[in-house]
């Protein structure tokens, strides 16, 4: 059985944070402005010219009695009827699709907001039911931030805003594996159990019995991210057993 064509009328808008309140479409081939499609089956650029009074967007399938007329975007937007489907099909293969406008997909569009709003929802149920320590280990790591000097209440708060204003960011954090022990480095520098010299490119210890330096950051590495990896490995096990028993006088 032979498969019936919908026809439906289409709605485009102009893509980017600003639009005018009138854009003109370019809408034939020109020598200056060479407005061209490519033929896979033919192997060849085809030249596009928009007429009303045609069947064929393509110059070379058209007759000599071509009306020409405008494409306008109003307010960043163009409907274009579904007895127009020369229009239709002149916008689907125009080189612009896709970098000055698109097709609007309301289906599309509504499943991506719902895409979106579940995972907001499922960041602010896990900010919800996140432990204070959990919160602590967030704020270190995802701000930088010490959590000693900063009441609970507007330690959840913060943590709260963060999982709604990005909730992909958030739940990145969140589910990372590393983020304990990165909590954990954040916090001996921000008891100064460890520092930084040298403009961060050393790591030195700061305990009463030991001021020696631990490790050299290698050039274009994140300082934070090569003491967790140091701190996980079987040299660094002792050390980080060490580290967290003075932290805990401080």
């Amino acid at each position: 059985m032979k498969k019936t064509v919908e026809y439906v009328d289409k709605q485009y808008k102009l893509l980017g944070s600003s639009v005018p309140l009138s854009f003109m479409l370019a809408s034939r081939n020109t020598r200056r402005f060479p407005l061209l499609w490519f033929d896979e089956e033919k192997g060849e650029n085809r030249a596009l010219r928009y007429a009303r009074n045609q069947k064929s967007p393509f110059e070379d399938e058209q007759d000599g009695n071509a009306i020409l007329e405008p494409i306008i975007f109003d307010d960043g937007f163009l409907t274009v009827p579904k007895t127009n489907q020369v229009l239709q099909k002149f916008l689907e293969i125009h080189p612009s699709n896709g970098v000055k406008y698109a097709t609007i997909d309301k289906a599309k569009e509504a499943k991506e907001i719902v895409e979106d709003l579940n995972v907001e929802v499922d960041a602010l149920i896990a900010a919800r039911e996140l432990s204070i320590e959990q919160i602590e280990a967030v704020t270190r790591v995802a701000f930088g931030t010490d959590p000693s000097n900063i009441t609970s209440a507007e330690l959840r708060r913060d943590i709260l805003l963060f999982a709604k204003q990005d909730p992909h960011a958030f739940l990145a954090v969140v589910g990372d594996a590393s983020l304990q022990i990165d909590s954990k480095v954040q916090s001996f520098f921000d008891k100064s159990v460890l520092t930084f010299r040298n403009n961060k490119k050393e790591v030195f210890f700061n305990t009463p019995s030991n001021k020696k330096r631990m490790l050299t950051i290698p050039f274009g590495e994140d300082p934070l991210y090569v003491v967790s990896s140091y701190l996980q490995s079987d040299e660094g096990l002792d050390v980080l057993e060490f580290l967290e028993k003075v932290a805990e006088t401080k």
